[in-house]
């Protein structure tokens, strides 16, 4: 049985769709706008449900509104427990605003609403933490709340997988409770001032055990102390919208490490759902099943 607890944010995403982002002071027209579930603590949940993991947990905030509302019923139908996904009345759903290009890039502003009120474990989550065999942390809530239940996880022999994002410096005491940093490569270079992925790889090493740095379309490295590098190549797709292709990633490999895949297995497969996702709109809503993972990946390797 493979259970993977998520704490992390729960927002509505705001989806505006141009053909060029617009610049400080410009005035752009959209040709579409979409509002659909995201934030990635309850993306990294539905992708790693949807990439077959026997139980998923999310542990977050959501307002008492019609959001909170219809993200808590997108992640139930998706086969996520959400005991312990609690409604504050004080501050709305988080949302995200964001506009895509037709390049598939994307510029996204957080509200956290919500997400803002998680500084603290709450009755029961240390419990859920324990019990899960891997804990996936984000960034859109407070550094406090993250810091608690990295720390959980550590008294709990849970292995413990952060995305640090938004990027941001870390105190080091949540660094050494982390066992594997998962940034992307601008990610990577804001926590060591370093831009070249393999040399910030290294550095971050000083500070956790493991580190896997995505490239987007150029796939992933994975480093670890006393251990050569792997660079794992993606797919190559025509991405059509990358936001939550960073989620997916992480939730899939989650789930492929809980199963015992050995890292470059790991790796392979979470690229092949993320290069999956970014071939459709959306977070949450683009993420792929695993059996839809497995025929690509099968159909790449025949």
């Amino acid at each position: 049985m493979t259970h993977i607890a998520v704490l992390g944010s729960t927002n509505m995403d705001l989806i505006a769709y141009v053909a060029k982002a617009p610049q400080r002071g410009e005035t752009v027209t959209g040709r579409e706008f979409r509002t659909l579930p995201g934030g990635k603590g309850a993306n990294q949940a539905v992708a790693a449900a949807r990439a077959g993991a026997d139980n998923v947990s999310m542990i977050g905030a959501v307002g008492a509104d019609a959001f909170g509302t219809q993200l808590r019923s997108t992640l139930e139908h998706s086969g996520v427990d959400t005991d312990l996904l609690r409604t504050v009345d004080t501050a709305a759903t988080g949302t995200a605003h964001i506009v895509v290009d037709d390049e598939g890039g994307n510029a996204i502003v957080v509200i956290p609403g919500a997400n803002g009120t998680l500084t603290a474990l709450a009755p029961g989550d240390e419990g859920l933490i324990a019990s899960a065999d891997t804990l996936l942390l984000q960034l859109e809530i407070p550094v406090e709340g993250v810091l608690a239940a990295a720390q959980a996880a550590r008294r709990h022999g849970v292995r413990t997988i952060l995305t640090p994002a938004p990027a941001q410096l870390l105190p080091p005491e949540l660094l050494a409770a982390i066992d594997l940093l998962v940034p992307n490569e601008h990610e990577a270079a804001t926590l060591t001032g370093i831009t070249d992925p393999h040399a910030a790889a290294k550095t971050l090493l000083d500070q956790v055990p493991e580190v896997v740095v995505t490239l987007g379309a150029r796939g992933s490295l994975y480093a670890a102390r006393d251990a050569e590098p792997v660079l794992v190549e993606a797919p190559h797709v025509t991405a059509v919208d990358t936001t939550g292709a960073g989620d997916t990633f992480v939730g899939t490999l989650a789930v492929a490490l809980a199963e015992g895949s050995s890292v470059p297995e790991a790796l392979a497969w979470a690229s092949t759902a993320a290069a999956l996702s970014v071939q459709r709109p959306g977070a949450s809503a683009s993420m792929p099943y695993r059996s839809e993972i497995d025929n690509e990946a099968n159909g790449a390797a025949s």
